[in-house]
């Protein structure tokens, strides 16, 4: 892709890190790493863990590497709490692995990380990202990490002094947590403590006896609230006591019910699969975050080096989707593709540096979105874009494998969001509406408009509230009509006398913006003075009022053509 390094933060980022993989394992595949916890549902913020290493990783396929972009699934991950709407005999199942838990009552999947993972990996498919899935219950249950386990408790006295220099000293465990900005392991960890279970401390892994950077799952309750009080090095030999009262020995050599401790289990497995990029939140950049404590340990511990990579941004959320909220957590990316297609979404990514925050609109905002998204492509055909948006919108409609699905007759979101709220989604009145917006060019299926349609049908449907969709009147407002002055009357009259020329899209717009400049003795085509858009807004108003009974609307010219011309002369009084 020919773009300008400098206005294009994809190509920088590639840049770098080919020439990173090069100096460290020259002739081998690309690794690039996102992490992901299906703890619950994995909502937009998460997304920009997979998006910033899918994109940088496609640059680089793109530019014929070898490449692999990898997603760890957390699923080894210990069950926190039970999230708002399950059923509070879940709560047997805290400390349990995410693979242990059942799935959320009426599901078909097997288990709670299959349940949350299933809907993540769909979106992912639609929005074209290219990745190696590994879960961490299939590594360390089939003992791929056993090795790494058995160094990391070998090493665990250096392992422990490089932990140390970031714990607040002279403050218990319980106190020191709080005044760190913890990630969401260190999170469940002080949960655990805070709950009274009597686990150690996940980040910590100190015991009465000692530091121990493994944590086992109990044999008989499945769950992560033991602490373990003897290991030896030469027999693999590690016991460990369980809050529900079973103690055990087990030969760590050959057991695999347990996992080593974040701090220590991410770096880990930077050095296991080579990676060399890998972004991260905001919330690593502190002393002692996981981030930072990992590049000391893998350096000293593992001997391999940490991956390059931004600190990324939050994702926020403009206008908060009912639907959404009604599961007790903020919208999935699954939730985003329903209400708007996988391109602008990719775009919303792929044009703001990591460091840059943004917004995803599920409110009205959306259509402004469109509006610019739109208009960015027609830049593009003109040649008039900038390079970076050129770069971010090649990046958004396909990757290094080809062009993603795109709509055929691509009509303006705003304009399908005020028919299909018209017609309330009735396909054959859709229709017609849609073959009257351009006589000369009209539109002959539905299936020319999707799938932005349906994207714009799902909106009306799930986000925009029922006291502020369109119902047109079916009969006249008589009263309204009766109490009408001259003028009012009159512009009625212009505006019923121009249907039949104008009516199309482009017409209709010029004939309702042009009413009040022939009112005033201008031409339809003159240019608005301030007390011409005065009287433009009053006379906007009448014809709501006469229409759908308010003030505002959709646009009026949509508006018009949704009801059609028979039905806006009988509620307009001819």
């Amino acid at each position: 892709m020919a773009t300008s390094a400098e206005a294009d933060w994809v190509s920088r980022f590639a840049d770098e890190v080919i020439a990173e993989a090069e100096r460290r394992a020259p002739g081998k595949p690309i690794v690039c790493a996102s992490g992901l916890s299906p703890s619950g549902p994995i909502h937009l913020g998460n997304l920009r863990e997979v998006m910033t290493p899918h994109l940088v990783a496609d640059e680089i396929r793109r530019r014929g590497h070898d490449v692999v972009h990898i997603i760890s699934w957390d699923d080894y991950d210990r069950f926190r709490k039970v999230p708002a709407g399950i059923d509070s005999s879940w709560s047997e199942h805290i400390g349990k692995p995410l693979t242990s838990v059942p799935a959320p009552p009426g599901s078909e999947y097997a288990n709670w990380a299959e349940h949350f993972k299933a809907p993540m990996i769909a979106a992912l498919a639609e929005m074209g990202v290219e990745y190696h899935g590994i879960s961490q219950t299939a590594r360390y249950t089939s003992g791929v990490y056993r090795e790494q386990v058995l160094f990391a408790m070998r090493e665990r006295e250096r392992i422990d002094a490089i932990l140390d220099r970031y714990r607040t000293k002279d403050k218990p465990a319980a106190a020191r947590k709080p005044q760190q900005k913890l990630d969401e392991a260190d999170a469940a960890a002080a949960e655990a403590a805070a709950e009274g279970s009597g686990a150690a401390s996940e980040d910590d892994g100190t015991a009465d006896a000692g530091y121990f950077p493994y944590k086992p799952y109990c044999s008989v309750c499945e769950r992560d609230l033991t602490t373990v009080i003897a290991y030896d090095d030469e027999t693999t030999e590690l016991s460990y006591t369980c809050a529900c009262g079973h103690s055990e020995t087990v030969l760590l050599s050959e057991h695999d019910q347990g996992k080593l401790v974040w701090k220590v289990d991410w770096p880990m497995r930077w050095a296991y699969e080579g990676v060399v990029f890998e972004p991260s939140g905001v919330d690593h950049s502190s002393p002692g975050s996981s981030f930072v404590v990992g590049g000391q340990i893998v350096k000293e511990i593992f001997g391999a080096e940490q991956p390059i990579g931004p600190m990324y941004a939050f994702v926020g959320i403009s206008g908060m989707a009912k639907m959404s909220s009604s599961k007790g957590g903020v919208p999935t990316p699954a939730d985003a593709l329903e209400i708007m297609e996988a391109p602008l979404l990719r775009w919303l990514y792929a044009r703001r540096k990591p460091n840059q925050s943004f917004k995803i609109a599920f409110d009205q905002e959306i259509q402004r979105l469109y509006d610019e998204w739109d208009a960015l492509e027609r830049k593009i055909d003109d040649g008039t874009a900038l390079p970076a948006d050129v770069a971010a919108y090649s990046r958004a409609i396909g990757t290094a494998a080809g062009p993603l699905p795109e709509t055929p007759r691509p009509l303006p979101y705003r304009t399908l969001a005020s028919i299909v709220d018209i017609t309330t989604g009735h396909a054959e009145q859709t229709l017609r509406i849609l073959r009257d917006l351009d006589p000369e060019r009209p539109i002959t299926s539905l299936e020319e408009t999707r799938p932005r349609l349906d994207r714009a049908e799902r909106w009306v449907t799930t986000q925009v509230p029922a006291e502020q969709r369109t119902r047109v009147r079916d009969e006249p407002d008589t009263e309204l009509l009766g109490s009408l002055g001259h003028g009012e009357r009159e512009s009625l009259r212009l505006l019923l006398d121009g249907l039949d020329d104008h009516w199309s899209l482009d017409g209709l717009t010029a004939l309702v913006y042009g009413v009040p400049k022939v009112q005033a003795g201008l031409a339809p085509d003159a240019k608005p003075t301030p007390e011409l858009k005065v009287a433009q807004r009053g006379f906007f108003a009448l014809l709501y009022r006469l229409l759908v009974g308010r003030d505002t609307g959709p646009r009026l010219p949509t508006l018009l053509l949704a009801a059609g011309a028979d039905r806006v002369r009988k509620l307009l009084g001819a």
